[in-house]
C-alpha cells in the first residue's frame, strides 16, 4: 500500500488481531500507483464520508512558519500554491482511510501534519524537544484507567510508537470513566485505544496485545517480536497482581522506567529503574515477593498483596471504606471519571519530563484534590462565615 508508514512494522504480537480493526489506511495520491488505490478505495462503496479541509491546513501552516505575517485570503492562496507547485491540492498530502468507521480524511504530509498538529505545544516546548518526543516507544497496560494516559500521550506528543496490552473489552459500567460510546460496547479496550489515538494522528506506529500480557507474550511486549524494539517507558495500570509484579521485573532488566496512577488521591508512582537498577519493586512496599510467587497465592492473598502495593495506609478514607464492601454492596473498586482524567494528565507531563532527561525521581506524589481545594475551600468558607 503506498503511503504507510515509511518505517517498517512489527506484526501484531497476537494472533488473529486484524489490521484492519485499528490500523488507517494511508494513501499517497500523488504517486500513479496510490491514486489508482484510492480510487479504487472511493468505488468500493466502504467509504461512508469524505473530509477534505487540506485548504485551511495548509492555511494554519502557513501561519505556523511565519505568524507575524498578517495574511489576506490572496496571498494565502499564494502561500498555498506555492507549496503545491503543479501538483493539484487534492493529489497532495495524505488520504487516511479509517476503516471501523468508513470515512477518509485528507491531511497533510507527516513532517507537516506535526509541525501543524503540535503547534499550540511551542513556548512550552520547542520543536527539538518534540521531535525526540516523536522517537520514543512507550508500552502501557490496563486500558481502561490507562486509557486516559495513552491518549493524552498520544495528544501531547509524547511517544510516536506505542505497545497496547489489556484482556479485557468494554463493558457498560467502564463508560462511567472510560472514554467510549455505547457503540464501542464488547470492543477490545487495547483496540479502542489504538483507534482513538491513529483519529488523533494516522502517523502514530501502535502494536496492540488485545490478550494482555502474559507470561508467553511479555517478553515480546518490552523488546518486540524481534527483540529490536524495545520500550524506553512503561505505564502500568492493570489490576492483575502478577502483571504488575512481572512487568517490573522485567523493567528493571531492561532498565525501563515505570509510571501508575491509582486515580485515588491522585496517587501517582515513579519507578526511575532506568537510573536506579537495584531499586526494591513498588518501593520495597511488597518485600522480596516475586511474580513467580503470585502465581501460587489464593485469590484472597493476591487482594491482600494488592492493597500492599498501593500503601492501604495512604488510600482515601472513601476507598479504605469501599474495600470491605467490594463483592458485598460493591461490585469493585470505586473510580470516577475525573480521577482517572487526572491520572492520565499527570502521568504524561511525568512521562515527558522523563523522556526529556529531566530530573524526575523515584517515589510517590499525592495529587489529592480534597486536600489541596477542598481544606483551602473548607477554611475560606469558615473565614466568610
Amino acid at each position: 500500500m503506498v503511503g504507510h508508514h515509511s518505517v517498517a512494522r512489527p506484526p501484531e504480537l497476537a494472533s488473529g488481531t486484524a489490521t484492519a480493526r485499528f490500523r488507517p489506511m494511508l494513501f499517497d495520491a500523488s504517486s500513479e500507483e496510490g491514486l489508482s488505490e484510492l480510487r479504487a478505495l472511493i468505488a468500493s462503496s466502504k467509504v461512508n464520508a469524505v473530509y477534505d479541509t487540506i485548504d485551511d491546513q495548509l492555511n494554519e501552516l502557513i501561519s505556523c512558519a511565519n505568524p507575524s505575517v498578517d495574511h489576506s485570503t490572496t496571498s494565502l492562496a499564494e502561500a498555498r500554491q506555492r507549496i503545491l507547485g503543479d501538483t493539484p491540492a487534492w493529489r497532495w498530502g495524505t488520504w487516511v482511510f479509517y476503516p471501523w468507521r468508513g470515512e477518509l480524511a485528507h491531511v497533510l504530509p507527516r513532517t507537516s501534519f506535526h509541525r501543524v498538529r503540535t503547534d499550540r505545544n511551542r513556548g512550552k516546548l520547542d520543536q527539538p524537544s518534540q521531535e525526540r518526543l516523536r522517537e520514543r516507544r512507550i508500552g502501557v497496560i490496563g486500558l481502561s484507567v490507562g486509557n486516559s494516559a495513552a491518549l493524552t500521550l498520544a495528544m501531547e506528543g509524547v511517544g510516536g510508537s506505542f505497545r497496547l496490552a489489556d484482556f479485557d473489552t468494554v463493558g457498560l459500567s467502564n463508560l462511567n470513566r472510560l472514554r467510549a460510546a455505547v457503540t464501542d460496547l464488547g470492543a477490545s479496550k487495547a483496540v479502542l485505544a489504538a483507534r482513538q489515538m491513529y483519529e488523533i494522528d494516522p502517523y502514530l506506529e501502535i502494536e496492540v496485545c488485545p490478550d494482555g500480557v502474559t507470561s508467553q507474550s511479555i517478553a515480546a511486549f518490552f523488546d518486540g517480536v524481534n527483540g529490536d524494539a524495545p520500550l524506553d517507558l512503561l505505564v502500568e495500570e492493570c489490576d492483575t497482581v502478577w502483571v504488575k509484579l512481572a512487568a517490573r521485573e522485567f523493567a528493571r532488566r531492561r532498565g525501563i522506567p515505570v509510571l501508575m496512577d491509582t486515580n485515588d488521591r491522585g496517587m501517582l508512582d515513579v519507578e526511575r529503574f532506568d537510573i536506579e537498577p537495584l531499586r526494591p519493586l513498588l518501593h520495597g512496599h511488597v518485600g522480596a515477593l516475586t511474580s513467580a510467587d503470585v502465581a501460587q497465592m489464593s485469590e484472597q492473598e493476591q487482594r491482600s498483596t494488592l492493597l500492599s502495593m498501593v500503601d492501604e495506609r495512604g488510600l482515601s478514607q472513601a476507598m479504605r471504606d469501599a474495600i470491605g464492601a467490594i463483592g458485598t454492596s460493591l461490585s469493585s473498586w470505586p473510580q470516577l471519571a475525573s480521577g482517572v482524567m487526572l491520572g492520565g494528565a499527570v502521568l504524561t507531563d511525568t512521562a515527558r519530563r522523563i523522556l526529556l532527561g529531566e530530573a524526575v525521581v523515584s517515589g510517590r506524589t499525592y495529587i489529592d484534590l480534597d486536600e489541596l481545594i477542598g481544606a483551602k475551600s473548607a477554611r475560606l468558607l469558615e473565614v466568610i462565615r
